[in-house]
Parts: structure tokens; C-alpha cells; sequence
């Protein structure tokens, strides 16, 4: 886990119409990693982008490209994201029967597997896979669209989550409600990795984009010391 808290902002808030600028702007403005939310509007109530559009930004950055994919089944669309050029891929654990088999398949593609809980989902879920994980993500927002109110009962699925990991060198991810006010709350608790949108994304600027950023980790790696 890193030492300092990474901000992964989701390009679900950022201007379509300008996608490729607006990861460059992200990037330039501090952003640890590019979130990709994928939706195909069966496993969540909307649909957004695919292997293609990621396919085509991968050339306006180096940084990282995390993928989460809301997408059911998963499985048959594993190798196109893997060629697209995601170096992360998070599936959901309510999105088909055979988690183990879809985190095999992701390593086997030469990506960091991770698996996704909503928030009613139970942390016990994922019990007996914690040895092919690189990443949990953790939501706090039920997903779908961007601007929800994040959900306080999550937090202390983070502490457990957190417990059941161990010293395995596993991220934990949270995404859905993050802005500076939420952020000591679920670092204290273990999470490493903070997926914003809309906290990052208002501005319309880089130099917005940075101070938003900054606000962010500040408020987050605090609450780790």
C-alpha cells in the first residue's frame, strides 16, 4: 500500500465531449491514477463507454488506467479492456458465479486484479479470494451515476475489510461520496486509494482540478498519520 493516499479521479464527471484533454488535465493536476467507470445499463441503471474510447485516450497518458467495470457478464469483455490499455481491472463480485475464474483471468492477462462491493454486499464475499487480489473496492454509493451521497455504514466495512487483509499487500479502493469532509473517515478506517468525480471535476480548470485534488489528500493522508 502506498505511503501517501492516491487520488483516482473518475472521469464519469469530466466533459465528454473533450475526453482525452480532460485525462490530461487530471494528470497534470496531480491525479494518481484515471478511473474509467464502465456501465452497460443491465448490471447498473446507465451506460457510458467501452473498450474503444478507452482504446483511444490510452495514447494522451502514461498514468495508470483503473478500470471498473459495472458490466454483466464480465467475463467475455476481460481481454478487450486488457488490450485497451487498463492496467487495473476491478470486477464485481454480484456480477456473474465465478469470481475466482474472472480474477484468474484478469492475472493471466497481465493486469492488478480487483473485485468491487456494493454497499450491501457483506465483506465476506471476497473471503476466499483475498489471494488473487491486488485491490477492493469499496463503494459508498449505490453505483450507477456520479453525485450520490455518500453511505456512512460503509466505513466500518472498511475497518473490517481492512482486518481481513492482513499483511497482504491489497489496496483498498473507495468510490462514491469522496470529498474532503468524507475522506478522514475512510482513511482512518484503511482505505488507500479514493476515487472523486464531482469533488474533483468542478472548476473546469487544471488549476481547479489540483486544488481539488490536494484538498482531497491533504484531508485523507491526515487522518492516516
Amino acid at each position: 500500500m502506498s505511503a501517501r493516499t492516491l487520488i483516482a479521479p473518475s472521469v464519469l464527471s469530466s466533459d465528454f465531449s473533450k475526453l482525452g484533454d480532460e485525462v490530461e488535465a487530471i494528470v497534470e493536476a496531480g491525479a494518481d491514477w484515471v478511473h474509467l467507470d464502465v456501465m452497460d445499463g443491465h448490471f447498473v441503471p446507465n451506460i457510458t463507454f467501452g473498450a474503444p474510447v478507452i482504446k483511444a485516450i490510452r495514447n494522451r497518458t502514461d498514468a495508470y488506467f483503473d478500470a471498473h467495470l459495472m458490466i454483466a457478464p464480465v467475463d467475455p469483455y476481460l481481454a478487450a479492456f486488457a488490450e485497451a490499455g487498463c492496467d487495473g481491472i476491478t470486477v464485481h463480485a454480484e456480477a456473474g458465479p465465478h469470481l475466482d475464474r474472472s480474477l484468474q483471468t484478469i492475472r493471466n492477462l497481465g493486469r492488478k486484479a480487483g473485485v468491487s462491493l456494493n454497499p450491501a454486499t457483506p465483506e465476506n464475499a471476497i473471503e476466499y479470494v483475498l489471494d488473487r487480489l491486488d485491490l477492493i473496492l469499496l463503494m459508498t454509493i449505490n453505483p450507477g451515476f456520479g453525485g450520490q451521497a455518500f453511505i456512512p455504514a460503509v466505513v466500518e466495512k472498511v475497518r473490517r475489510v481492512k482486518a481481513m487483509i492482513g499483511e497482504r499487500p491489497i489496496d483498498i479502493q473507495i468510490d462514491g461520496g469522496v470529498t474532503p469532509e468524507t475522506a478522514p473517515l475512510i482513511a482512518a478506517a484503511g482505505a488507500n486509494v479514493l476515487v472523486a468525480g464531482t469533488a474533483v471535476f468542478k472548476g473546469g480548470t487544471v488549476a481547479s482540478y489540483r486544488a481539488n485534488i490536494e484538498a482531497i489528500r491533504q484531508a485523507a493522508d491526515a487522518a492516516r498519520e
